[in-house]
């Protein structure tokens, strides 16, 4: 690393807020102290309303850096926002697994989709009053195929000025095996970057974060790899959060959120960003 060079500027975006309470909670407090500088807000949780909107903004208020953007939801177990959206089981957005398998099947309904997104683009718009900086999916729902054609249509037609997040990483090829979750977006993301580049709507150029969230790995040594190498404007997602009943109910993935809250409010995690000649600011 080349000591003379000025810190890159990355994305530290904190994913679902919106969810529960105890996230909502947990990436407030991490923005006040610095330690991101985006999240993205579920217009469909559980603990979006006034109150949540009003406090998310007043911190970022005060850190005039942060970018707060749309968590497109396209799966279970959230509702759709429009009357006749399908498909659907129960009256619940499909599980990630199932959608991911009819976009590859081409049995979605692109039109409904992309009314869906709408719907949630303008109901942030509704709750912050003005469009989202950027747009990205719960799940990365919107990397999927049939998905990402209407994703792109909604955000092109909602909100021209944001960009929007792929999942693909920068990395020499030896570097990319070994972890196969970040794999599958990858080959996802490579044709999302083709289409949001035809489309001419902006996208960070390299994106970290993914990880097999069951196994409770270390997430100090996590987000080292995750800064090595990454370029300006790339993008490192992040999950922090305290448990409540609410995130229980919604969610598997509870404690690990209290893990990486941890280490991102920690005196460790300002040191790793020096050392990787990292900011967010």
């Amino acid at each position: 690393m080349n000591d003379d060079a000025p810190p890159r500027r990355i994305w530290l975006c904190a994913d679902d807020y919106g969810l529960a309470e105890g996230v909502n909670r947990a990436i407030r407090d991490l923005i006040s102290r610095g330690r991101l500088n985006a999240t993205s807000v579920m217009v469909v949780g559980a603990a979006i309303g006034r109150s949540e909107v009003a406090a998310l903004q007043e911190v970022a208020a005060n850190s005039p850096h942060c970018a707060i953007g749309l968590h497109a939801t396209l799966t279970a177990p959230f509702r759709p926002l429009t009357m006749h959206f399908r498909p659907t089981d129960g009256g619940l957005f499909l599980p990630f697994p199932n959608l991911l398998r009819s976009g590859l099947l081409r049995r979605l309904d692109p039109e409904m989709i992309e009314y869906e997104l709408l719907a949630q683009l303008a109901a942030f718009k509704e709750l912050f009053g003005r469009a989202p900086d950027f747009v990205d999916g719960h799940q990365h729902a919107q990397l999927f195929p049939q998905v990402r054609d209407a994703f792109l249509r909604a955000v092109k037609e909602a909100a021209p000025a944001a960009w929007v997040r792929q999942g693909g990483r920068l990395k020499p090829l030896a570097g990319l095996l070994g972890a196969p979750k970040a794999l599958v977006l990858d080959v996802l993301s490579a044709q999302f970057r083709k289409r949001a580049a035809r489309a001419g709507t902006p996208f960070n150029p390299a994106f970290a974060g993914a990880y097999d969230f069951s196994k409770e790995p270390d997430f100090a040594v996590l987000m080292g790899e995750f800064l090595s190498g990454m370029p300006e404007g790339g993008l490192v997602m992040c999950h922090p959060g305290f448990v409540d009943e609410t995130l229980k109910g919604l969610d598997p993935l509870t404690t690990q959120r209290e893990a990486e809250h941890a280490y991102l409010a920690s005196d460790r995690f300002p040191a790793l960003l020096a050392a990787n000649k990292v900011t967010l600011s």
